[in-house]
């Protein structure tokens, strides 16, 4: 599968778009679109053009991550579903993800509504509850039970 531009559309919103480098609420140093990684260095720069590019490469990468641990859990998913485990992924990385209580809910067979309702467990960012992550878990649950 591959994302929607809808959600694509969303994160974008919901993660800003930052052309210097800084550290997010959890204290990893990011840029553009929520990109992070050892290629992102402090003081750094980039343009909206690089912003959208990294942004592309994340998405790329975190479909081929997402569409693999689909596959070995032999799971059937709407867009609406695999959208919203996209934007989960690429906030909290597919290691969090795969660990998570949500995954091995939907891995189980647990209906929508049980597997929407974790969403909402991850608003923290360093300990604190985070307005913004709370509005884009609740969202991304509302996308998630879409039929």
């Amino acid at each position: 599968m591959k994302a929607s531009e809808k959600i694509k559309t969303l994160m974008k919103q919901w993660e800003g778009l930052k052309l210097r480098a800084y550290r997010c609420p959890s204290g990893i140093l990011t840029i553009g679109y929520g990109h992070t990684g050892q290629d992102v260095k402090p003081g750094m720069s980039i343009t909206r053009e690089h912003a959208e590019s990294l942004f592309a490469g994340d998405i790329a990468k975190f479909e081929t991550q997402l569409n693999n641990i689909v596959s070995n859990a032999r799971l059937k998913l709407r867009q609406g579903q695999y959208d919203a485990l996209l934007s989960f992924a690429y906030n909290v990385g597919i290691t969090a993800l795969i660990k998570s209580t949500l995954w091995r809910k939907l891995a189980a067979g647990a209906d929508d509504v049980e597997v929407a309702t974790e969403f909402g467990k991850w608003v923290y960012g360093n300990g604190k509850k985070l307005p913004g992550l709370i509005k884009r878990r609740a969202e991304e649950a509302r996308i998630y039970a879409s039929r």
